[in-house]
């Protein structure tokens, strides 16, 4: 199974995205990338993902013209539809979904409220994630 997972800057939701998925089955092909990546994954999401034990300081934002030549099972675009236009993945694709996320990087505040945002939308993106992959499950039974 090989899944390729999109948003704008490769900064934070995709890349918690796929630090979650791997680190729900390690024989999973998982990718991460951006239409205009940012120059790294964003502190904060590095921050937040270590308190549940998933590193992310090792990753690299990568642009999606990476993956164009390869086939993927599922590209699923994470951005917030309300917000920002989302990816378009014009390689070779199984199935396309939408899971979308508001971007922890825009918030702004005190730093306490920051780390709290960037909390919640990966505890959402932990719920909806987990929830996929079960019904990755599903299907393959």
């Amino acid at each position: 199974m090989k899944i390729l997972i999109l948003c704008t800057g490769n900064s934070c939701r995709s890349q918690m995205a796929e630090g979650f998925l791997k680190s729900l089955n390690d024989k999973l092909e998982v990718y991460s990338a951006g239409t205009n990546p940012s120059s790294e994954v964003h502190p904060k999401a590095i921050l937040v993902m270590n308190e549940l034990g998933i590193d992310l300081s090792k990753n690299k934002t990568k642009s999606v013209v990476e993956f164009l030549d390869q086939e993927f099972d599922y590209v699923i675009t994470v951005c917030d539809g309300a917000k920002e236009s989302c990816p378009v993945f014009t390689g070779k694709v199984k199935h396309r979904l939408h899971i979308g996320f508001e971007d922890p990087a825009e918030v702004t505040g005190t730093e306490e409220f920051i780390l709290s945002e960037f909390r919640r939308i990966r505890d959402k993106i932990k719920c909806d994630f987990t929830d996929f992959y079960k019904n990755l499950k599903i299907k393959a039974i």
